[in-house]
């Protein structure tokens, strides 16, 4: 097997974003923190995941620009954890795995969370890629192509 291709080295933007958040912890991570968790303690609490494991995911998240620590909002000596700009710019990555998840992973009975619009209360319309002009985008019709230098 050859030696794998480091990603800064990798074209496929859909490579270099799973190699950065790809992994279950660091996805779960981001959910808590969108869910408005910010603390180690918290986001132990939730995922229930090994402190060093954690530890990790949380410096990796912030190494990658998608969060970063501050000091805590009820000034203890504590530190926190909040989503940047780039971080929340996966909002729609978790949104679409939420759905995904909502429409294969679940059956008919069974319940589960819904991310629901803060003003009206009703779920959010299942997200879709469109064209130019507003209809969904199907798979086939579509096409990779490289970006020139």
């Amino acid at each position: 097997m050859p030696p794998r291709k480091p990603m800064t080295e990798e074209t496929c933007p859909v490579a270099r974003t799973v190699d950065v958040v790809g992994d279950r912890w660091s996805l779960l991570i981001v959910r808590d923190a969108f869910d408005g968790m910010h603390r180690f303690g918290d986001f132990q609490r939730s995922l229930g995941m090994a402190r060093n494991i954690l530890s990790d995911r949380l410096h990796r998240l912030v190494q990658a620009g998608i969060l970063e620590t501050r000091p805590a909002s009820d000034g203890s000596a504590y530190q926190e954890y909040a989503l940047t700009p780039k971080g929340e710019s996966l909002f729609p990555v978790v949104v679409a795995l939420r759905q995904w998840g909502e429409q294969h992973l679940f059956s008919r009975d069974e319940p589960y969370s819904r991310l629901l619009d803060r003003k009206t209360g009703k779920p959010i319309p299942f997200m879709a890629p469109l064209d130019s002009r507003g209809a969904e985008l199907l798979p086939e019709k579509t096409e990779v192509r490289k970006v020139p230098r």
